[in-house]
């Protein structure tokens, strides 16, 4: 079993959770360890992939449950990176319109809560299918297809209010799937 190749993807998901670069690597390398010990778990068919996002998840539940606070948190504006306001606005109308569209999908991603984010990543990102979602978050199949009507939803009235305050109107996501 290969688990090297979903390290991105535990990473991307290790973000969704905590939006700290610091503590997402610290959960990944948790995770990986924790799969390391229990390679033969996963059952021949099994999704491997699945298997390391409810390991992650686990983790992250845990440090939750513990109360353990990340000393890497640090709050930054944008003058203590030396971007003032209108650099700011400056290198927003320099961007490429790809790198412009990402933003305006992360930034919009980042709004959602956290169960949003959640199933935003899992289905449109991972490509997971329903079944495995509910797996990993540990939940029925008719919630994981609820919270992701809300959340796409959600998504789109958030890109929409975007696009509405002076951002260029693009197609961002697609309503189905």
């Amino acid at each position: 079993m290969d688990i090297y190749c979903h390290l991105d993807a535990l990473y991307g998901y290790a973000m969704v959770l905590t939006n700290n670069p610091n503590m997402a690597s610290r959960l990944v390398q948790e995770a990986y360890l924790r799969a390391r010990q229990d390679l033969n778990r996963p059952r021949k068919g099994s999704n491997t992939k699945g298997w390391l996002f409810v390991i992650l998840r686990n983790i992250w539940l845990g440090n939750l449950r513990d109360h353990k606070p990340d000393p890497m948190t640090v709050a930054l504006d944008a003058s203590e990176i030396g971007e003032t306001p209108d650099e700011h606005l400056n290198n927003q109308h320099t961007q490429p319109a790809a790198e412009r569209t990402t933003e305006l999908m992360r930034t919009a991603i980042q709004q959602l809560p956290l169960e949003q984010r959640e199933i935003i990543l899992l289905r449109e990102y991972e490509k997971l299918p329903y079944q495995e979602i509910a797996g990993v978050l540990g939940c029925p199949l008719a919630t994981v297809m609820s919270r992701l009507v809300y959340a796409r939803s959600r998504l789109r009235n958030l890109l929409e209010h975007q696009c509405a305050n002076g951002h260029r109107r693009e197609p961002l996501i697609r309503s189905g799937t």
